[in-house]
């Protein structure tokens, strides 16, 4: 039977574009093992305490999965974090606040997997002085491992194999208790505050402004271009560069080499078909039975990092609590097209400058979903 692209493009749904095609047949057949090895990798390293703690923290989420960290390990018991600067994104993120938050993400879970293996951690921030508008070439973090038997270790570390970003539909039947709410409140600090909603009311409000501002990001051409750019379509492709957006399965692969799928149709936005696919995605985004945001009481680098650490940490809690979650940060970039939306979030939510909300998150039940394909721990190393 022939398969018309309305109904091709019916299988194909992301924060931008993934695929959620046979999902029996891609375990089976077509997984890019090679981009999802590092998921188990982390647990059989030996030797270096710092190779293994690398190993555990480039796992961390991160923008369009762009893993931008560069570790230097060249003096013993040391390690210095770098930005790789062709991993940003200058259009969605033009002042790489994104970026640095996902910075800090790996710098929490090198901090947890330093612990559970009886080291300290004590890292110092942009110990060159913080850069400007845009990261550089100056390190972000210097970090001495520290060895410490008494070094407290954490009860979410074991999440760390199964935190997921989901993007499919939730379950709108299933609510989010308060019990759920106030257990992510309790991952928040003072610098970098967590709050959380399930209120009725403000999840209507919530759902509308989120669906209205990832509309905006598609209808921008440069920020959407910025997403397609970064496909990668099937096993081998996936394989071979496994950072970007990942559109996987034996269909989609199948479709792509018979050229029905296509990085030019995908690419125009005035496709009737591509336009039913942003359509279903909205409605992924309104099916959030909760939200949670993080602000921080300014937007320095430092409280992107601190952002980071907490939101990986809440990223971890949903898991630990069998929750599913998916950052929505359209309404929270900084190009012109957003600043009503970005005006009208901060607004709702009570955030006056100079705080700033950091991320923006939704909650619900949904399937599990897979883990994100990574580059090996050698790659993340710079070599002198």
């Amino acid at each position: 039977m022939a398969v018309s692209r309305r109904q091709v493009l019916k299988i194909i749904g992301s924060g931008v574009v993934i695929t959620a095609a046979g999902v029996g047949g891609f375990a089976l057949t077509r997984a890019p093992t090679v981009a999802l090895a590092p998921w188990g990798a982390a647990s059989r390293i030996e030797g270096d305490v710092r190779i293994k703690a690398l190993a555990h923290a480039i796992l961390a989420p991160n923008p369009h999965n762009r893993q931008p960290w560069l570790v230097d390990l060249d003096t013993p018991s040391e390690a210095t974090l770098y930005c790789q600067l062709d991993r940003r994104l200058p259009e969605t993120d033009p002042f790489d606040r994104q970026i640095t938050i996902g910075l800090g993400c790996f710098l929490e879970l090198m901090r947890m997997a330093a612990a559970e293996m009886g080291y300290q951690l004590e890292a110092t921030p942009f110990p060159e002085g913080s850069t400007g508008a845009r990261l550089d070439a100056k390190p972000i973090a210097h970090i001495k491992f520290i060895e410490d038997p008494d070094v407290a270790t954490d009860p979410l570390f074991r999440q760390i194999f199964v935190r997921r970003t989901n993007r499919e539909l939730f379950d709108m039947a299933q609510p989010i208790s308060a019990n759920h709410i106030s257990a992510l409140e309790g991952i928040g600090d003072g610098d970098a505050a967590l709050i959380g909603n399930n209120d009725a009311a403000k999840l209507d409000e919530m759902r509308a402004l989120t669906s209205s501002a990832f509309q905006i990001e598609i209808d921008t051409p440069r920020t959407y271009m910025e997403s397609v750019h970064l496909m990668r379509i099937g096993k081998a492709e996936i394989n071979a560069n496994p950072d970007g957006i990942s559109l996987r399965g034996v269909m989609i692969e199948g479709l792509y080499g018979a050229g029905i799928v296509s990085r030019d149709m995908l690419s125009d936005l005035d496709d009737p078909n591509n336009r039913a696919v942003i359509a279903d995605m909205r409605k992924a985004i309104e099916s959030a039975m909760g939200h949670f945001w993080i602000t921080t009481p300014d937007d320095s680098r430092i409280s992107q990092l601190e952002a980071g650490r907490v939101y990986v940490r809440a990223n971890l809690k949903v898991a630990e609590m069998g929750l599913a979650m998916q950052p929505l940060s359209q309404a929270l970039q900084e190009y012109p097209e957003m600043d009503g939306h970005y005006s009208d979030l901060h607004n709702m939510l009570g955030v006056a400058f100079p705080n700033r909300v950091q991320m923006l998150v939704r909650l619900g039940y949904a399937d599990e979903t897979w883990p994100s394909p990574r580059w090996p721990v050698e790659s993340r190393i710079i070599t002198h």
